[in-house]
């Protein structure tokens, strides 16, 4: 596994904050490691297809990894309630799937060139196939989710994917554009990325055959550690480095993206810098990314995205008050305090 990289990259305590996020996602993750198994077979076994790119491509984005936090989510959520079925397995791959394909969806938009430190499918393959195979991993879930038999799993999902539908238009609509305010970031992410992860936690609670109260809290919890985990993402793009995040520093500066840091510096900063910034997410350019990066911290931009992301963890944290005490509940809130250890 690789390191969890701080926003800072120099000085002790940061060297702590890794070993700390290190720590979290590793116990985290072990605990679910037999579940994880299970769901990574299973989305293999979903791959096929008797159309020979769809199961290339499909591969190629599912072999690049990454922390499958959401579907470690489905999973932690069930065993919190006890749950002894195997139906979080399949859910947890549909959501893989899901999430697997607005990444497909977004590579195109952005005209990404790496992803997770690899070359984007629609850099390899172009961008009608991308699009074509991402539809492919949608209609699929789909196919996995009737599978499992439960109407509420349809409601939940029907209603998601099209919130991130939403959400991805939101955020195309706010592109390039440095007006955008701390209230229309926040409803950007929450559709685009905090759903899935509300999804995520809300499944565990249908499989576990649980009430609409505590289906509601694990929504809360998921919803919560969504926004946090997508606001120090956000951040790293202005304090890591490209092997750090697996895609090129400054990508959210050239697709024209007013993320959090640019949002708070843009309050703080003074009228010349804020031109800078301004005309740079106006026209897509990081040609001044070292300077913004130096306002960004001046202004003290990302101990304010920091702060923000707490606080929505520390939400996410008391939404799972009312589980059982158990190894898994720990987990879970261990995974909230991992979304936001990367930060200093």
């Amino acid at each position: 596994m690789g390191s969890i990289h701080s926003i800072k990259s120099a000085g002790n305590s940061d060297v702590k904050t890794v070993e700390n996020a290190d720590l979290l996602l590793k116990n985290v993750l072990n605990l679910a490691s037999g579940d994880m198994n299970g769901v990574n077979r299973h989305i293999q076994s979903q791959l096929v297809s008797d159309v020979a790119l769809i199961q290339e491509v499909g591969r190629y984005i599912i072999a690049a990894g990454g922390k499958r936090l959401r579907p470690v989510t489905v999973v932690l959520s069930a065993h919190a309630l006890g749950y002894q079925g195997t139906a979080h397995i399949d859910l947890a791959a549909v959501i893989e799937f899901i999430h697997t394909a607005t990444l497909l969806h977004d590579d195109v938009v952005d005209e990404s060139e790496l992803r997770r430190g690899r070359q984007t499918a629609n850099d390899l393959w172009g961008n009608a196939t991308s699009v074509l195979v991402g539809d492919f991993l949608y209609s699929r879930a789909f196919q996995m989710m009737v599978a499992v038999g439960k109407s509420r799993v349809m409601d939940i999902m029907a209603e998601t994917t099209n919130s991130i539908a939403q959400g991805e238009v939101m955020q195309l609509l706010n592109s390039h554009n440095p007006g955008i305010t701390e209230s229309d970031y926040l409803a950007t992410i929450t559709r685009k990325t905090a759903r899935l992860f509300e999804s995520s936690a809300r499944l565990g609670a249908v499989v576990a055959d649980a009430g609409p109260a505590t289906e509601q809290a694990l929504g809360e919890y998921g919803l919560n550690l969504g926004i946090a985990f997508q606001i120090i993402d956000d951040a790293l793009d202005y304090s890591a480095t490209a092997e750090q995040m697996g895609k090129n520093a400054g990508d959210d500066l050239s697709d024209g993206k007013t993320t959090l840091p640019l949002i708070y510096a843009l309050d703080q900063c003074t009228s010349d810098e804020r031109d800078i910034i301004s005309e740079s997410i106006s026209e897509g350019k990081r040609d001044h990314l070292d300077q913004i990066k130096q306002i960004i911290e001046s202004t003290g931009a990302l101990a304010y995205t920091s702060s923000q992301a707490k606080k929505h963890v520390a939400i996410a944290r008391q939404s799972l008050d009312g589980l059982p005490v158990s190894k898994y509940r720990t987990a879970l809130a261990q995974l909230a305090d991992f979304s936001v250890s990367r930060t200093f």
